[in-house]
């Protein structure tokens, strides 16, 4: 990729979210994180966020795939799309949220929620140079299938000129994270007879199903097949 991202590298210190108002944590402070790593695990163990972007005085939010290189997120789309046309100039936010499970507590409400969910802010950018914007690419098709970028034809020049891709740095973010049982085994609810804990969600690929126009002869690649069956993040 032609020129410098301001990539901190692999052997380099993450730096700590920032602590804007926005991302500070002013509700459930216990939930908050403030070290990179906490949103780095979280952007890595997806691949589509919710972008929200103001189009016309209005708010949209609309959902999108994502990939990252630690510095900037990517986010795609059509050169058609509204909210893709309004971003760039303007602060926008991607917001990933993964839920592991119901917390469910002896009172409604006590009841909850396990999540990880990070919260991005800033102005994007919307990439232009031809070899930044391949290496976008790459990053979000490795994203969500890994292997699939040298297994799988790469973009033509007219497939280019109809994607755009979208830059939104890493320096203002806000993570939250909630682990564990419910909150009420120590009050009062203690002693009601009313079964409380966690059911946990875990998201799985399936088997994979191939395109009814697949030539026969045509078996499916290990890093797809390998992955058929296995939890995302």
């Amino acid at each position: 990729m032609s020129g410098d991202t301001g990539s901190t590298g692999p052997s380099a210190p993450l730096p700590p979210l920032s602590s804007h108002d926005r991302t500070r944590h002013h509700r459930l402070r216990d939930q908050g994180r403030a070290d990179r790593a906490a949103l780095d695990e979280i952007l890595a163990a997806g691949f589509v966020c919710h972008l929200g972007v103001v189009v016309d005085g209005h708010p949209m939010v609309v959902p999108t795939v994502y990939g990252t290189d630690g510095t900037w997120l990517y986010l795609h789309g059509s050169v058609a799309s509204r909210s893709l046309r309004a971003a760039p100039d303007a602060t926008v936010c991607a917001t990933v949220t993964h839920v592991d499970g119901l917390v469910l507590a002896r009172s409604v409400f006590e009841h909850g929620v396990n999540y990880r969910s990070a919260v991005v802010y800033g102005v994007p950018r919307l990439v232009t140079d031809p070899a930044e914007k391949l290496t976008g690419l790459r990053l979000l098709t490795e994203q969500s299938a890994p292997g699939q970028w040298e297994y799988a034809r790469r973009p033509s020049r007219k497939e280019l000129a109809a994607t755009a891709l979208l830059a939104l740095p890493l320096t203002e973010a806000s993570v939250k994270i909630r682990t564990g049982a419910p909150d009420d085994g120590e009050g009062p609810d203690a002693e009601l007879p009313v079964w409380a804990g966690t059911l946990p969600l875990v998201t799985t690929f399936g088997p994979l199903v191939p395109d009814p126009a697949l030539r026969p002869d045509v078996a499916p690649p290990p890093h797809l097949a390998d992955r058929a069956g296995t939890a995302l993040g």
